[in-house]
């Protein structure tokens, strides 16, 4: 995808999109529930890392992992670089750690839960996994502190790694608790990597308190995956589950449930996948409300799908064919599926209708002018 929203090659809803409603887009409260941090370093600092560490890794090369194209390649060889030669300390996850919370909040990115892998930092880093916590809770405490926005972390599992690899993980967690890291997710490839495999680690995960969520349904894969995340990992919601449009009956079941499913409008897979003709008209993202799902849209990997989280939600409004009322839905659903208090969600269900609110009848007045 390239730099803007309006290029990516994709059918159109026949709404003209106008500086008016990049800037609702802005203003308009956000959560984010579903963003990598290591899919989320800036260019520059790739690069000062990249020189810092002496990476065997030349500008073009760093270059092309920012590069995302009409038919996208995936990220994963860019975050595997990343623990491979540039994270060397736990300064450099406080680094990315706190530009990645300054940079959501500049688009009004008010709350954040990002995902984290520490196996690969761990492992092949070299950090140990509390000095690697300790970074990215500093960092947490030190972007609330500068630019007001709140931000959780869910250490990942690395589900091409050993599932016992993943129990470890989750001992890591619950002997170096801390209040910002609130539960675990499961990503990289899902393909031949079954959710199931992993059991044992949302077992445990669930015994000590923590939230979970988990991929699946992303690559094309089975909407049984979906079905396993639910029902035997008992995950508090979803990440991606688009092929859970194949299964209509419990997709109404999840919707029964009141489950959050944090979709991507950028998802590199229906780029590849699909025509630049067909895109947007046929993601499975337009099938899911109409099955009475819940979905809130995110940028996954923003940096490296070179999409700001104003541009995640214009692509909801300007390729999806969602009305601003649906987006206004889609905002409660972050709140209903974001791991905070009773209180607190309240509070901003009610605080995020107002500003909403406020940000439309700007819009409203900018068009009709």
């Amino acid at each position: 995808m390239t730099e803007t929203p309006g290029q990516v090659p994709a059918a159109r809803t026949g709404v003209q999109i106008q500086q008016a409603h990049r800037t609702f887009f802005h203003a308009m409260p956000k959560v984010e529930l579903h963003c990598h941090l290591l899919g989320a370093v800036r260019h520059d600092t790739f690069v000062a890392l990249a020189e810092k560490s002496n990476a065997p890794l030349d500008r073009a090369e760093i270059d092309g992992f920012y590069t995302r194209g009409e038919k996208p390649v995936g990220v994963l060889r860019v975050l595997r670089a990343l623990d491979e030669h540039l994270l060397t300390s736990p300064d450099d996850l406080h680094r990315i750690a706190y530009e990645y919370l300054a940079d959501a909040a500049a688009y009004n990115v008010r709350y954040s839960e990002f995902f984290w892998n520490p196996t690969g930092t761990v492992r092949t880093s070299g950090i140990p996994y509390a000095k690697a916590q300790d970074a990215i809770v500093a960092a947490i405490r030190d972007a609330e502190r500068d630019h007001g926005i709140v931000g959780r972390l869910i250490p990942s599992i690395d589900r091409e790694a050993d599932p016992s690899e993943a129990v470890e993980m989750v001992e890591w967690m619950r002997t170096h608790r801390a209040d910002e890291v609130i539960g675990i997710g499961i990503d990289y490839r899902e393909n031949d990597r079954p959710p199931e495999l992993f059991w044992k680690a949302y077992r445990n995960a669930r015994l000590a308190g923590f939230k979970t969520t988990a991929h699946a349904g992303e690559f094309g894969m089975p909407w049984t995956n979906v079905e396993t995340a639910v029902e035997l990992l008992k995950c508090d919601r979803i990440d991606h589950g688009y092929t859970i449009v194949d299964a209509p009956d419990f997709a109404r079941e999840c919707a029964e449930r009141g489950i959050v499913f944090t979709v991507v409008p950028t998802n590199s897979y229906y780029l590849r996948t699909l025509t630049p003709e067909r895109w947007a008209k046929d993601h499975p993202i337009r099938r899911m409300p109409g099955l009475g799902l819940k979905i809130h849209p995110n940028t996954d990997d923003p940096t490296l799908h070179k999409v700001n989280p104003a541009q995640a939600w214009e692509l909801m409004f300007s390729h999806f064919g969602f009305s601003l009322g649906d987006l206004r839905e889609f905002m409660h659903n972050g709140l209903d599926g974001a791991w905070i208090d009773d209180s607190t969600r309240r509070e901003w269900h009610r605080s995020f209708a107002v500003d909403f609110d406020v940000a439309r009848s700007a819009l409203t007045r900018s068009l009709a002018g």
